[in-house]
């Protein structure tokens, strides 16, 4: 591995692993439901990653960017999605005593709900196009594209599964309990500065 590919995949990580919708929901799930709960969600957003990925690989990318008006589809899509999280984790927020043991979500709905979470994200498609172009040589082959792709979602693997490790142990679990409700009021405040970010940023498509 060249050093070059090394910085990108470096720079890859800390960009996946930086606060937003992903890590937001890895973490949350994984303090309020567990270990199990927090992997399933973030294998999906792995998934809705990697399908941005594949689509960017065979140039459907830059398909959709052309069109703006399928951008904006998503773009407006993910925003609502993003809402209604926000408006989910304040009406927990505010119930008067917070539930003690919550019944947790069957594991195909948090899967969906972790792919759906990236598949609406506007800014994946983006990410995805700017590795490729700036990873890749002119005229690369589809051999190095999948090897650059391969390398990404191993390190999106690393990234988004250490979330839902690290935030599913004990003692992260017990402080969550007993302050629940802050973290839901938390969760529902930052959801909701995602959703007007994303409908406010000024895109290039």
């Amino acid at each position: 591995m060249s050093p070059e590919i090394a910085l990108i995949l470096l720079a890859w990580a800390i960009a996946g692993g930086s606060p937003g919708p992903a890590t937001l929901a890895i973490s949350g799930t994984s303090m309020s439901a567990g270990r199990s709960a927090g992997l399933t969600i973030a294998a999906g957003i792995v998934c809705g990653s990697a399908t941005w990925g594949v689509l960017s690989a065979l140039g459907m990318g830059a398909v959709m960017l052309a069109n703006a008006w399928v951008f904006e589809v998503v773009r407006y899509v993910g925003a609502m999605y993003l809402a209604f999280l926000a408006v989910k984790s304040l009406k927990r927020a505010m119930r008067p005593t917070p539930a003690a043991a919550p019944v947790p979500a069957a594991k195909a709905h948090l899967f969906s709900k972790g792919m759906l979470l990236h598949l609406t994200n506007p800014k994946a498609v983006l990410s995805w196009g700017a590795i490729y172009a700036i990873a890749l040589p002119d005229g690369a082959s589809m051999a190095q594209v999948w090897t650059l792709f391969g390398q990404l979602i191993c390190v999106s693997v690393i990234v988004f599964l250490g979330y839902g490790l690290l935030f599913s142990s004990a003692s992260v679990g017990r402080f969550y309990r007993k302050s629940q409700r802050w973290f839901e009021f938390a969760f529902g405040i930052l959801f909701g500065v995602a959703s007007l970010k994303i409908l406010t940023a000024r895109l290039e498509v």
